[in-house]
C-alpha cells in the first residue's frame, strides 16, 4: 500500500530513459482519529493490568473478605498472570493494525487473536450495559455483582468500563485495518457469490454447528425461562435478574451466528441472499461464533477447575451446555475461515 504508484501513459512516454531515481517510499503514517483510537485501546488497559499486577503481588484491593477468590492464591496468582499478558496482547493489536508493519503480518496470524478478542469483549460490552439497565428499571443496586463476597461492586464498573472501551477502539481501529486490506472480499450480495465460496464439507460444518447450537440453546432456554434443571442448589439460590439477561443473551448468540453462517455457505434462500449484503453478514457472522466460541472455551475451563467444595463443583449439565457452545462457536468459525480463504482466492 506504501509504493509509489506507476506515472500516467503521458508521462511515462515523456520521461527521460535510463535508471529512475529512487524514491523512498512513502511511510504509512495512521491518521489522527487512529492514532486517538490506539491511544484509548492502551490507557483502556491500564486499570485491569494495574488490578492484576497488584493481586499477583499479594494485594487484597477490591477484594473483600471472605471472597472465593482468597480460597486459592497460588491458582489465583497463576490466573492474573495469563490474564495480564493476554490483556497486553490488546496493545500489541492496537500497535499492529496502525503500523506499517502490521500491513504485511500474515492474515491468519492476525485473524486469531483478533476472533478471540472480539469473542471475550463482545459479552461484556452487550452484557454488562444490559445488566445496568435492568438494575436501573428494576431498582435492583446488586444487579451486575454477584451476590456472594467476590469483589468490591467498584472493580465491576472499572474493569468491565475498561473493557468496553478497549473493545470500542479495538474493533474500530479492525474495522478500518480490514477495510483497507481486504475490503475487496466482502463487496456485493451474498446472492451474487459463486457456489465455489463453500463446498459439502463446509455446508456438513455449518449444519454440525447448527445442531450443536440446538442441543446447547435446549438449557439456555430452560434457565432464561426459570426452570431450575441441572442447576445445584448454589445456582438456584443465586439466581437473579443477571442470570436471567445473560442466559437470554447466549440464546441470542447462538441463534444469530448459526443463521448468519448457515447465509454465507449455504445457497439458499436465494430471495433473501439476494437481498443481504456480504459485508454485513461476514461481520455478523465473525462475532457471534466468536462470543459463543470463545466465551464457551473460556466457561469450560473455569467449569473443570479444581474444587474441593462441592457446592460450589459445576454441573454436569451446566457443563455441557458450555462445551456445547464452545463446539458450536469453533465449527461456524472455521466455516467463516473457510469462507474468507476462497473468498481471497476468487478475488
Amino acid at each position: 500500500m506504501t509504493e509509489t504508484a506507476p506515472l500516467p501513459r503521458a508521462d511515462r512516454q515523456a520521461a527521460p530513459q535510463g535508471p529512475a531515481p529512487h524514491r523512498p517510499a512513502t511511510p504509512h503514517r495512521p491518521t489522527a482519529a487512529r492514532r486517538a483510537l490506539r491511544a484509548l485501546a492502551i490507557v483502556a488497559c491500564v486499570p485491569y493490568v494495574s488490578l492484576k499486577v497488584a493481586w499477583v503481588a499479594g494485594s487484597e484491593i477490591g477484594i473483600p473478605a471472605g471472597s472465593t477468590l482468597l480460597d486459592h492464591p497460588r491458582m489465583m496468582a497463576i490466573a492474573n498472570s495469563v490474564t495480564v499478558v493476554a490483556d497486553v496482547l490488546v496493545v500489541v493489536l492496537a500497535l499492529l493494525l496502525t503500523q506499517a508493519w502490521g500491513r504485511r503480518f500474515p492474515a491468519w496470524l492476525l485473524a486469531l487473536p483478533m476472533w478471540a478478542a472480539t469473542g471475550l469483549l463482545t459479552p461484556i460490552m452487550t452484557g454488562y450495559p444490559t445488566q445496568l439497565a435492568v438494575a436501573a428499571f428494576s431498582g435492583d443496586d446488586k444487579a451486575a455483582a454477584p451476590s456472594e463476597p467476590f469483589l468490591d461492586p467498584w472493580v465491576f464498573g472499572v474493569v468491565y468500563g475498561g473493557f468496553i472501551l478497549q473493545g470500542l477502539a479495538l474493533g474500530t481501529l479492525f474495522v478500518l485495518y480490514a477495510r483497507d486490506r481486504w475490503g475487496h472480499l466482502w463487496r456485493g450480495r451474498l446472492g451474487d457469490l459463486s457456489a465455489r465460496t463453500s463446498g459439502p464439507w463446509v455446508r456438513a460444518a455449518a449444519l454440525a454447528g447448527a445442531v450443536t447450537a440446538l442441543a446447547s440453546a435446549v438449557p439456555h432456554l430452560l434457565w432464561a425461562a426459570g426452570a431450575t434443571t441441572g442447576l445445584s442448589a448454589r445456582g438456584i439460590a443465586d439466581r437473579d435478574a443477571d442470570f436471567h439477561v445473560l442466559e437470554a443473551q447466549w440464546l441470542g448468540f447462538l441463534a444469530v451466528a448459526v443463521l448468519s453462517t448457515l447465509l454465507l455457505v449455504l445457497r439458499r434462500p436465494a430471495r433473501l441472499r439476494a437481498r443481504l449484503g456480504v459485508r454485513a453478514t461476514l461481520a455478523v457472522a465473525w462475532t457471534t461464533s466468536a462470543a459463543v466460541g470463545c466465551w464457551g472455551a473460556y466457561m469450560s475451563l473455569v467449569a473443570v477447575l479444581p474444587e474441593t467444595d462441592p457446592t460450589k463443583r459445576v454441573p454436569d449439565l451446566v457443563q455441557l451446555s458450555y462445551a456445547g457452545d464452545m463446539i458450536t462457536g469453533f465449527l461456524l468459525a472455521a466455516c467463516v475461515a473457510v469462507f474468507l480463504r476462497r473468498r481471497s482466492a476468487e478475488a
